[in-house]
């Protein structure tokens, strides 16, 4: 995308996107966002993607007798229609709260729908807090 030639973003974009993932980890890695195994981050803009984001994806882990076990593959999305969901999703959950006279942010919503809420909860867990606010 374009707003990838704002180079003073990409820091800030990496720090956020290394966050929505390593907050989902156990162990060393758990939370982490500097770390030599860990490297999330948005590289470039290639005009030629169009409206397209691929991410190469390498998985290293342990298989049973601690054998090595590695995994990788490529992930490409087209990125407008990608949101629309998570969008529609929120704006429900926005109008569930002006219907209950309630203001600020929408915590459930917030941890399970966006990738840098005010409170970072376990995938899980934010979409069982979700369910449970949507239910009322």
């Amino acid at each position: 995308f374009k707003n990838m030639l704002e180079r003073e973003r990409l820091e800030s974009k990496k720090v956020s996107k290394t966050q929505a993932v390593t907050s989902n980890l156990t162990g060393s890695l758990a939370d982490k966002v500097y770390d030599k195994n860990v490297h999330i981050g948005p590289s470039d803009y290639v005009a030629w993607l169009d409206d397209r984001k691929w991410a190469y994806v390498r998985l290293e882990g342990r298989a049973f007798g601690d054998v090595p076990l590695n995994l990788e593959y490529k992930l490409e999305v087209w990125d407008s229609p990608n949101s629309a969901g998570i969008i529609i999703d929120a704006v429900r959950a926005a109008k569930i709260a002006k219907d209950r006279g309630l203001g600020g942010p929408i915590l459930p919503a917030s941890a399970y729908l966006m990738k840098s809420p005010p409170v970072q909860v376990a995938d899980d867990l934010a979409r069982a807090q979700l369910e449970a606010f949507i239910e009322g």
